[in-house]
């Protein structure tokens, strides 16, 4: 299975997609510090947000296999470039949250087929984390 850092903002939806993707109770947690699962890296906002803390997070790539942009779909711009996946060396996925929100910019003629293919992510996620503890 491959390793995925979660990046984007603070209040993206970093924490409330690794709970999901875990399989966890969905509850509000502000993320102060690196947290490192077996497959997922779940990074504090501030550090896309501030220039010092920016580079740390560069580290954590080189530790995963793919680099997951999160940007909320109610945020007023994007903290991200355009053209930023050629920064990195790993395989970047985009990744829209809050899309169901009430302010969000979104109409999602596919909204079966997301919600289809979350839930197969999540089992196989389920089946990986079955198999690693036998």
């Amino acid at each position: 299975m491959k390793k995925i850092v979660l990046i984007g903002r603070s209040e993206a939806g970093k924490t409330t997609l690794t709970q999901a993707l875990r399989g966890e109770k969905i509850h509000y947690h502000k993320t102060q510090y690196v947290n490192n699962f077996d497959v997922i890296v779940d990074t504090p906002g501030e550090y896309a947000q501030t220039k010092g803390l920016g580079h740390a997070l560069a580290l954590y790539t080189y530790e995963s296999d793919v680099v997951g942009l999160l940007v909320s779909a109610i945020e007023p711009y994007c903290l991200f470039p355009p053209c930023i996946t050629c920064m990195a060396n790993r395989e970047v996925v985009g990744i829209v949250t809050k899309i169901n929100h009430p302010d969000a910019n979104v109409n999602n003629p596919n909204k079966e087929q997301a919600e289809e293919k979350f839930k197969e992510i999540q089992q196989a996620y389920q089946q990986i984390m079955k198999e690693r503890e036998q």
